[in-house]
């Protein structure tokens, strides 16, 4: 059975949105890193608003990113929405149905890592199902100052406890965590 893995990047302040601020921090270990974690997957799984940013980039940087472009754009993707009529990016599914079936049956049907980047809103829907298996934060050592937050005020606690890290000399740190109390 597959699992969800969140990857989202983050100032020290909590911001994930435009996160154009990351571009200083990005170096050839956090492609590495970056790399790995891609090709080790089996789909991507997006909210609509990520998933269309995505697909507008993606499908023109196989010249400029290479393998890792390709596989971005071969490889299954998942788009989460209620309003996306048509996914147009290659090898791309619109999930619409109940969330809860929907993710269950995306575990069952593949075997790898299905990632799931950024979008905010999925994140905290499917940990408050109880189905995210992983969340990867890629810490940034800025102040951003302002944008939407990965958690918003109001949202339900949950606990979860540090599996491994990754730190990279631009000071960038990647905090693996899984929910607390599952094996």
């Amino acid at each position: 059975m597959g699992k969800i893995v969140s990857l989202v990047y983050l100032s020290l302040d909590g911001v994930m949105e435009k996160p154009t601020w990351t571009g200083p921090y990005f170096g050839a270990e956090h492609a590495r890193f970056a790399h790995g974690q891609l090709f080790a997957s089996d789909a991507l799984l997006l909210g609509r608003v990520t998933y269309e940013g995505m697909a507008a980039t993606w499908p023109h940087m196989e010249e400029s990113d290479g393998d890792f472009a390709v596989r971005m754009n071969a490889m299954p993707k998942y788009v989460v929405s209620t309003t996306l009529e048509t996914a147009e990016w290659n090898n791309t599914t619109v999930v619409r149905g109940d969330l809860a079936t929907e993710i269950v049956e995306l575990r069952e049907r593949h075997t790898g890592d299905i990632l799931l980047y950024a979008s905010g809103v999925l994140v905290n829907s499917l940990i408050k199902l109880g189905l995210l298996d992983e969340l990867r934060l890629w810490l940034h050592p800025v102040v951003v100052g302002s944008g939407k937050r990965l958690f918003p005020e109001g949202v339900d606690p949950t606990s979860w406890r540090l599996a491994t890290t990754a730190a990279f000399s631009s000071g960038t740190v990647v905090l693996d965590y899984r929910p607390a109390g599952r094996g």
